[in-house]
């Protein structure tokens, strides 16, 4: 069955793309919040999250087992690479430091908010300078994912989880101090 637009014709909804929908209103909202937890940017991180499930859609089946965990994997690693992207950055900090300052210009100290960006500027760049895994083991963690679900994102065992956490976070600490007495 399908509807005749002229020469060609419109198949109508597909089982798979039932499935996928199924997927996407499942998934969708923690794919999008892994990808904010890492680019602090509402607008940027529901892009990511459509180019994750666009990908995802093109590549494999959404009846797949694997799909929360691939979708949460891709969603961290996109989100890390776009952060950087230092031409993408630099917009994104600066349009959101003009935003921010204007709205709170009546109600927050504008040095205390200023410190609050810069930190928050400098454990992004040290999170984009880790390599890929502790960066997503962090992102992922700090998004809300338990550790059976990091695991599974990551593709290692639930053990190993506490370990790439406490590897993670201490290879942050080194970045940010590097980062800072540069």
């Amino acid at each position: 069955m399908g509807i005749n637009f002229g020469v060609r014709s419109v198949a109508t909804v597909r089982p798979d793309d039932e499935s996928f929908e199924a997927l996407f209103t499942a998934e969708y909202g923690r794919v999008a919040g892994i990808a904010n937890r890492v680019l602090a940017d509402p607008h940027e991180a529901e892009d990511v999250a459509q180019e994750v499930f666009i990908d995802f859609h093109r590549l494999h089946s959404a009846t797949a087992q694997y799909a929360p965990a691939w979708l949460h994997r891709a969603a961290a690693h996109a989100a890390l690479n776009r952060l950087r992207s230092s031409r993408r950055r630099l917009k994104r900090e600066v349009a959101q430091a003009t935003d921010k300052t204007e709205e709170s210009d009546r109600t927050v100290d504008p040095q205390k908010l200023f410190e609050m960006s810069e930190d928050r500027r400098e454990l992004r760049e040290a999170l984009a300078r880790l390599a890929p895994k502790p960066a997503a083991v962090l992102v992922l963690r700090a998004s809300g994912l338990s550790y059976a679900e990091v695991a599974q994102a990551l593709g290692v065992g639930i053990g190993q989880v506490g370990t790439l956490l406490r590897r993670a976070e201490a290879a942050l600490r080194k970045e940010v101090i590097r980062g800072t007495s540069i």
